[in-house]
């Protein structure tokens, strides 16, 4: 039974990464395709790809809910190649790369709240829907926000990762438990991954077009 049950969720692992790859491919393709050729976009995909399963490879051995941090890691140092390697932009590239990850990461969310019956994971999941909702909406009004003089592409995914960040650190100085949080040290990253999306935003918003 042990077999049957531990089969079927290596089953949905495999499903949900194949899904999750390909709603990433084609997001990221859609948002850099008018600037960008589809082979330099599809290998810039393919540099976050590989960045995120070896820095998964390295790390989920060691802790099984360092898979968001990792997967982090590894997405942005394939990105930071991609982009010495084709001149792509960065805050476009940053955009799209959290844009196109986020339907991914609620996927992973969502199927570990179905394999282990997980509230927090079901919770974490709505958010994570919402928070797509948000980023397009962002998407189409940031422009008409008098306060955003530069208008620049960029404000949309920084501000959306920023606002999780916030969250996920609200979320660990109150003791939650989650698949993702990397216990105590979770409050002190996020609070200053959301500072740096911040900083990020106040310079976007400065720089000119």
């Amino acid at each position: 039974m042990k077999i049957m049950l531990y089969n079927w969720n290596m089953l949905v692992n495999i499903l949900v990464a194949i899904i999750g790859i390909l709603i990433f491919l084609f997001i990221f393709w859609k948002r850099l395709k008018e600037d960008y050729a589809s082979e330099i976009i599809f290998q810039s995909a393919v540099f976050i790809l590989v960045g995120i399963a070896v820095a998964n490879l390295l790390t989920l051995r060691i802790s099984t809910n360092s898979f968001f941090w990792s997967s982090l890691v590894g997405a942005l140092l394939g990105l930071s190649l991609s982009i010495l390697r084709f001149r792509i932009k960065f805050y476009e590239s940053l955009e799209a790369l959290i844009i196109a990850g986020l339907p991914w990461l609620g996927l992973v969310f969502l199927e570990n709240s179905v394999t282990t019956q997980s509230l927090s994971s079901f919770l974490a999941f709505l958010a994570i829907l919402i928070m797509v909702f948000v980023s397009y909406w962002l998407d189409t009004h940031y422009k008409g926000f008098t306060w955003y003089k530069s208008g620049r592409i960029g404000f949309a995914g920084i501000a959306t990762a920023s606002i999780i960040f916030l969250t996920r650190a609200g979320l660990a100085i109150r003791g939650v438990a989650m698949i993702s949080l990397v216990g105590r040290f979770e409050a002190v990253i996020s609070g200053a991954m959301a500072f740096c999306g911040f900083v990020l935003l106040y310079n976007l918003g400065r720089s000119e077009k």
